[in-house]
């Protein structure tokens, strides 16, 4: 019998595993179908655009060959005045003249772009141009922001759960420490023997017999006959109604007779779990001064790997790119030279995004905290103080 149920056993842990993980593996999932979806869509309508020379562009070559023909041998007399000249006419040049579609607009790039579109970040050098493609950005934005937002608050979840964890086993930790080094050998002699005397002292009252109820009311016989019965009456009930046992819902009897009667189906449980989402986030209470310890360590991580790849790049401008993405504010004054590798960065963007995202969360609860004890001090300031008369 025991061989036969240990299979049984593992196929229901393997179920409710399943049925736990489903809605997150949902969310991440449906995050890049979508983007992928978006990759395949943009690449195939901004890389595949006509490049048409403009008139604009044409006039823009022909002032340029008319300044590097005016440019005497003599360049440092001339030197201030045809940079100026040369600054004034890059600033009305169009960034699409200088770009190759077909490789912006690569899988590889359109889903970088998807990537910067629904995490609201929009670094601004990677735009659609034509017009089907704007408007399709803007359907895109319309769904996929919303769904980002999703995935990050059930992300925040699982986060918060950890950190609420860590952080209660570490406090935990830290007081069974403390209590080890204040409490030395003899004065935890003496609380154990204080405690060891308090239980004995407990006495436990056991409930009286109907015979002990009797006896013990043979000293009210003086008074009269009816409070004297109605007296022993109320102490019967009550003795009745402590040991008798409470009676049995409908749902306890099936689950007694037949545990797969009450057991709830699956459908049912990864319901409760969609209608849980955010939860955890809100109940999330730790100190604001962790969580910029986490930013600060999660963004110097990055900082330390991305100049690996991005040769443009050192560890203070790495860590500037990182945390202007992760706050999704996205300026876009530094470029990225290989967006494919970054794109393996992905997973750390969300995770990043999610622990700033929790940063701002808990900034938001303690400052809510401060305008509420600021404005009732101003208030308890502001309160007509009471006279007092002499009598």
């Amino acid at each position: 019998m025991a061989t036969a149920s240990q299979p049984l056993g593992g196929k229901t842990t393997c179920k409710k595993i399943f049925w736990a993980v489903f809605p997150h593996a949902c969310f991440i999932l449906s995050l890049v179908i979508y983007a992928f979806l978006g990759a395949l869509m943009f690449s195939h309508i901004e890389g595949t655009r006509e490049v048409t020379v403009s008139e604009e562009y044409r006039i823009f070559l022909q002032n340029l060959t008319f300044l590097a023909r005016k440019l005497s041998d003599n360049v440092t007399e001339n030197d201030k005045r045809f940079k100026d000249d040369i600054h004034e006419l890059f600033n009305t040049a169009d960034p699409v003249w200088f770009i190759n579609p077909e490789e912006r607009w690569s899988f590889f790039g359109s889903l970088f772009f998807c990537c910067t579109v629904f995490t609201t970040v929009g670094y601004g050098n990677t735009y659609p141009v034509t017009r089907v493609g704007k408007y399709l950005c803007m359907l895109y934005a319309l769904f996929g922001i919303p769904l980002m937002f999703l995935v990050l608050t059930d992300m925040g979840d699982i986060l918060a759960t950890v950190l609420s964890k860590s952080y209660n086993e570490f406090r935990k930790l830290q007081s069974k420490i403390l209590a080890s080094k204040l409490c030395s050998g003899s004065t935890c002699s003496k609380r154990q023997e204080l405690k060891s005397r308090a239980q004995s002292k407990i006495v436990i009252n056991e409930p009286l017999t109907i015979v002990e109820v009797l006896r013990s009311q043979s000293g009210a016989k003086r008074g009269p006959a009816k409070y004297r019965n109605v007296e022993l009456f109320e102490m019967l009930i009550a003795r009745e109604n402590r040991n008798t046992p409470p009676a049995r819902n409908k749902s306890m009897e099936r689950w007694s007779s037949c545990p797969e009667l009450a057991r709830e189906k699956p459908v049912s449980r990864v319901i409760e779990n969609f209608d849980k989402i955010g939860k955890e986030l809100e109940k999330l209470d730790v100190p604001i001064v962790l969580m910029v310890l986490v930013i600060f360590v999660y963004i110097s991580c990055a900082a330390a790997i991305l100049p690996n790849w991005e040769k443009n790049m050192d560890f203070q401008e790495a860590f500037y790119f990182c945390f202007i993405t992760l706050t999704t504010i996205g300026f876009g004054d530094t470029k990225l030279e290989h967006p494919k590798f970054f794109l393996f960065f992905s997973l750390y963007i969300m995770i990043g995004m999610e622990i700033v995202f929790i940063a701002f969360k808990l900034g938001q609860d303690r400052l809510i905290v401060l305008y509420k004890k600021v404005i009732s001090f101003c208030a308890e300031k502001n309160m007509p103080s009471k006279k007092i008369y002499p009598k």
